[in-house]
């Protein structure tokens, strides 16, 4: 990595840092925190959502016909989703063990906090649950798939890649050769620290 491109991922880290400020700021105004893991809102807050929430047969009433006809399409993907999830903690629970990678911890990615919000009827709950756990293992299988990467392959693509994982930044470049046959052992070491989980 070229020192301009460290600088470009301090940069990015730095700018990382900020949106999380702002988000937090957001929280504050919003009236709400987090407390271990826990959502806390301010008094009253609560009370005003309640009073914000639609009925669900509202809800069902107020929803366009492509909705209803998508739904079940939508809904569909469960299945797929699910056995993602369970192929990709059975893959990391026998090979990371078997490599000495620390396994992704699943409950890390996979979050379920939006039925606590008091505005939201039980359909847009469930809407919501099953956004958070298909999006959720998406990034839990993407976290076992970069590790996984940087184990076997960590060198970066001639072409492109939108949206690359955080670890493709410190791969190697394309084409050196030289540093891949000196470097692969290191690139598995450091997956290997505890400070990875």
């Amino acid at each position: 990595m070229t020192q301009r491109m460290k600088e470009l991922a301090a940069e990015i880290v730095r700018l990382q840092s900020e949106l999380d400020r702002e988000i937090e700021a957001g929280r504050k105004r919003l009236g709400w925190r987090l407390r271990e893991r826990v959502v806390e809102f301010e008094h009253g807050v609560t009370i005003a959502h309640r009073g914000l929430r639609t009925s669900a047969a509202r809800y069902l009433k107020q929803s366009t016909l492509s909705a209803m006809i998508t739904a079940p399409v939508i809904y569909s993907l469960i299945l797929p989703v699910l056995m993602i999830d369970a192929w990709a903690s059975l893959y990391q629970a026998i090979c990371f063990r078997a490599y000495r990678i620390p396994q992704v911890p699943r409950k890390t990615y996979i979050v379920f906090d939006r039925q606590r919000l008091g505005y939201l009827n039980w359909i847009e709950i469930l809407n919501c649950a099953y956004c958070a756990y298909a999006n959720g293992v998406i990034a839990y299988v993407r976290e076992i798939a970069s590790r996984t990467e940087q184990y076997w392959c960590p060198i970066k693509h001639a072409l492109r890649v939108p949206d690359p994982h955080q670890r493709y930044y410190e791969f190697l470049e394309y084409g050196d050769a030289d540093g891949y046959r000196e470097r692969i052992e290191a690139f598995r070491e450091r997956l290997r620290s505890p400070s990875v989980a």
